[in-house]
């Protein structure tokens, strides 16, 4: 079975299991975080307050962690999610966004990832490049590189995958243009995407989402989100070609992925290890 057929193999597995995913995201993008979950064919739940968050993940097949918009309780219900998670073996996802961007964030990214096991950490090339420690400077929490260039050097975002997969032994993702997902020696380049990902609010946190969803059905956490930054771009790419604009195509992109078969993944796949 090559890999593309491993990820639509999964993809099936989804669609029959619906696993659930708890997620504790940010305000801005809970509701279509939820929506492509639902669409890709897993189930979340979005419970956030400290007290229940220990008793929620037991229930889950996956915990996603999104730092987008931080505070002191949300801190509290990752800290007890993530190690609740741990202690039963339920993969964590982590998304941390804007880190870099204020102490507050950094601080709080860098408990996440010494404190918890983490199966996979999902983030733009200026994102990964602070937590690798590079000399990046967010603006905001978009997180966009002072020199854009380089954020477009594909061997430069190849590098800080392996670099943030071995600083923290994990699956490292760097989103962008082409996606790059490092775990040990392995290396893939996911190239599906559509630029109109970048003109709706969330689209990497929808990515991460996906991911959580992958990897609450897959055993191997690195085909997991390779697969899921697969079939997100294959939907990103079927939308596109519906959409008038970034409205129609935030619709477009739940439909696509929707209704997205195992047969069309690996069709339209465009995924190589490097």
């Amino acid at each position: 079975m090559t890999l593309e057929e491993n990820v639509g193999a999964i993809l099936e597995r989804i669609r029959q299991e619906r696993p659930l995913v708890h997620h504790i995201t940010n305000t801005v993008v809970a509701n279509i975080t939820a929506n492509i979950t639902l669409a890709f064919g897993a189930a979340p739940v979005m419970a956030d307050a400290p007290e229940e968050v220990e008793e929620m993940v037991a229930q889950a097949q996956a915990l996603v962690l999104n730092t987008g918009t931080p505070s002191r309780a949300g801190w509290e219900a990752m800290l007890r999610a993530g190690r609740a998670a741990n202690r039963r073996g339920i993969p964590v996802v982590l998304d941390p966004v804007g880190v870099g961007a204020t102490r507050f964030r950094q601080e709080l990214a860098h408990e996440l990832v010494t404190e918890l096991k983490l199966a996979v950490i999902r983030g733009n090339a200026a994102e990964m490049g602070a937590l690798a420690g590079e000399a990046v400077r967010p603006r905001g929490v978009d997180s966009r590189l002072e020199e854009g260039a380089r954020a477009e050097d594909a061997a430069w975002r190849a590098e800080i995958a392996r670099t943030v997969a071995d600083r923290f032994q994990t699956v490292a993702a760097v989103t962008g243009r082409w996606d790059f997902i490092a775990s040990g020696r392995r290396l893939a380049r996911v190239e599906n995407g559509h630029p109109l990902l970048t003109a709706i609010t969330g689209s990497g946190c929808m990515a991460t989402a996906v991911i959580g969803a992958w990897v609450a059905a897959a055993e191997d956490a690195f085909v997991a989100a390779a697969g899921a930054l697969m079939a997100y771009g294959v939907a990103a790419e079927l939308a596109a070609e519906r959409a008038s604009g970034p409205g129609t195509f935030q619709a477009h992109l739940f439909d696509a992925a929707y209704r997205l078969t195992p047969a069309q993944l690996v069709q339209q796949a465009r995924l190589t290890l490097v």
